[in-house]
């Protein structure tokens, strides 16, 4: 069946229920995730081949219980077999990724049926899920519903990211525009590969009322707005996809005088929280459950750190996600929160990569977001194992896990796009060195960080 937002009844019932369980008690998401969850795992057994091996329920089970039992689920693992994931045997991934390869198709559904969205290689190798029209809506819902209603509804909307390719925001930027005119009015995708001074022009013109970033775009674009280059007057700042540091939200909210409402998400699950009026990160815990687990992927104590976090999602019945092992480093506050909501709260600790400052030849400071430079070695060199590193004003080493051939190779093709992106920029002049056989430590988040800046004093 086709996602289409003029399916009212639909939309209607899943707004009321998302309502309901904000304004009433705990026992309220608990019955609801309790009820999706054994709905999952009954569909998941029945008919993924994935999934057929998993543990049948006991006849005492409760659903939390049942799922405690169920095997991890890596991604690499889950791409071996992504065809053998699904519960419709006419999706192959072959297909999907043939689908992918053209950008004019983001934003699309794939045979009018099902959103496709590729991930990041942050933990090592990209991913690629599906979702279905109940997946959609679930999504929608939760970002429209949840984030405190005085930044909703107030005018256009600029989203400034990755823009080519099948990544989650920028597709569900793309899908919404695609709607009609007036959504095609109201939000706008701006590139952050372009140079700083042509996205500024951009972003100038169009004088979003909502921001919309990563963290490390959004303060390089604070920078810029407070140099008086970029003049707009934003009703809010929306962030996500990276760490969020006390730091850097003091700068953007400075910069622009303008709140930040910080919000959790993942290519496996849209929507997995959002910041309420105090600052609190709330878990749509009615639609999605995270599970902080040690290096032994046993649970944690509530109110500890673990060690990474396993994500099931309730909404997708396309492409079961249980016990999916995300990457992120998460916390469950025990303690409700002084909002008066009774969906949990969470702390994460996600991407932690650094925004670089290069020195152009004519002496003047250059800002490269980070997550431009990794989609660039991603996307284009095919590289997921690596650390870009800023040892000077205007050198970048790329340091590689690998030796041999293999690295040899790599690093040809990555010091090629680099080159390229970095003359875009206009910063011709950086020397770029790399190693080879080098053991990388993971960051804070338990992730790689993956572009480390020159340190200033």
């Amino acid at each position: 069946m086709m996602y289409d937002w003029t399916e009212p009844w639909a939309h209607a019932a899943l707004a009321w229920d998302i309502r309901l369980v904000s304004q009433s008690g705990p026992s309220a998401w608990m019955q609801r995730r309790d009820r999706r969850l054994r709905k999952l795992l009954e569909l998941a057994a029945a008919r993924s081949a994935l999934h057929a091996g998993a543990p049948a329920a006991n006849g005492e089970d409760e659903p939390m219980a049942w799922l405690a039992r169920w095997p991890v689920m890596h991604k690499p693992a889950l791409m071996r077999r992504f065809d053998a994931s699904l519960t419709d045997g006419s999706i192959t991934l072959a297909a999907l990724e043939s689908f992918m390869t053209d950008p004019s198709r983001i934003g699309t559904l794939y045979d009018d049926r099902v959103m496709a969205w590729e991930s990041s290689g942050s933990s090592g190798k990209p991913g690629v899920f599906v979702h279905d029209a109940q997946a959609l809506r679930v999504y929608d819902q939760l970002e429209s519903l949840r984030r405190p209603p005085v930044i909703t509804g107030i005018g256009p909307i600029a989203f400034v990211g990755a823009t080519q390719g099948h990544f989650a925001s920028v597709c569900t930027i793309e899908r919404l525009r695609r709607l009609g005119p007036l959504a095609a009015a109201c939000m706008r995708s701006f590139s952050f590969m372009q140079p700083m001074a042509q996205l500024v022009a951009q972003l100038n013109a169009y004088r979003p009322a909502v921001l919309a970033s990563y963290p490390s775009t959004a303060s390089l674009l604070a920078d810029e707005q407070e140099a008086g280059r970029l003049t707009i007057h934003p009703l809010s700042i929306w962030t996500g996809g990276e760490t969020l540091t006390p730091a850097v939200r003091r700068l953007v909210r400075r910069a622009f005088d303008a709140p930040v409402i910080n919000s959790y998400g993942a290519s496996e699950f849209l929507a997995i929280g959002c910041e309420c009026r105090h600052g609190a990160m709330h878990l749509n815990a009615d639609w999605v459950i995270l599970e902080p687990v040690d290096g032994h992927m046993r649970p944690v104590a509530p109110g500890e750190l673990g060690a990474t976090t396993l994500l099931t999602n309730l909404a997708n019945h396309l492409q079961p996600l249980i016990r999916y092992d995300i990457g992120d480093r998460v916390r469950i506050d025990p303690r409700p929160c002084v909002c008066g909501s009774p969906l949990p709260v969470i702390d994460v600790q996600g991407r932690c990569d650094d925004s670089l400052v290069l020195r152009a030849k004519d002496g003047h400071p250059v800002s490269l977001p980070p997550l431009a430079l990794v989609g660039l070695l991603e996307n284009d060199a095919g590289m997921f194992d690596f650390q870009l590193v800023q040892h000077g004003a205007d050198r970048l080493r790329l340091d590689l896990r690998g030796n041999g051939s293999t690295s040899g190779r790599q690093w040809g093709l990555a010091r090629e796009v680099l080159r390229a992106y970095l003359r875009t920029q206009g910063l011709a002049n950086v020397r770029l060195t790399h190693r080879c056989g080098v053991k990388q430590a993971p960051g804070r988040s338990g992730k790689l960080q993956r572009v480390v800046a020159y340190p200033r004093a």
